[in-house]
C-alpha cells in the first residue's frame, strides 16, 4: 500500500510541475514551499546559490553522495533524494529505465 501512495504523490507532484519529478525540482518545491529564498537554502545544503539554482534548473547533476547530505540537512528520506538523483544519471544516459532504491 505504501508504494501505491507514493506514486499516487509523485503523479500529483508531476502533474503540478507539468514534467518528471527530479531532484532538482523537489529541491525547488520544498524551497518554495518553506518560503526560502535561494541564498538561505543554499546556506541549508552547503552550497553556493549558483550551484542551486542550477540544480533546480536541470543544468547540474547531483551525485547520490550529495543526495544523501542534502535529504539529511532537510530531515528527509534519502532514499527519495538518491532515487532521483539515479534517475537523472539514467535519464541523461539515454537509457529507458526506471530506478528504485530501497535501504540497505
Amino acid at each position: 500500500m505504501r508504494t501505491k501512495k507514493k506514486s499516487e504523490t509523485m503523479k500529483f507532484l508531476e502533474d503540478v510541475a507539468g514534467r518528471p519529478l527530479s531532484l532538482g525540482g523537489l529541491l525547488e518545491s520544498i524551497r518554495e514551499g518553506e518560503e526560502m529564498s535561494l541564498a538561505v537554502f543554499s546556506k541549508k545544503l552547503g552550497i553556493s546559490t549558483s550551484h542551486l539554482c542550477d540544480i533546480e534548473k536541470g543544468r547540474k547533476v547531483v551525485s547520490p553522495e550529495r543526495a544523501v547530505r542534502f535529504a539529511k540537512a532537510l530531515r528527509r528520506s534519502p532514499e527519495q533524494f538518491v532515487r532521483l538523483a539515479l534517475q537523472s544519471l539514467v535519464d541523461d544516459a539515454g537509457l529507458k529505465m526506471k530506478v528504485n532504491v530501497d535501504a540497505a
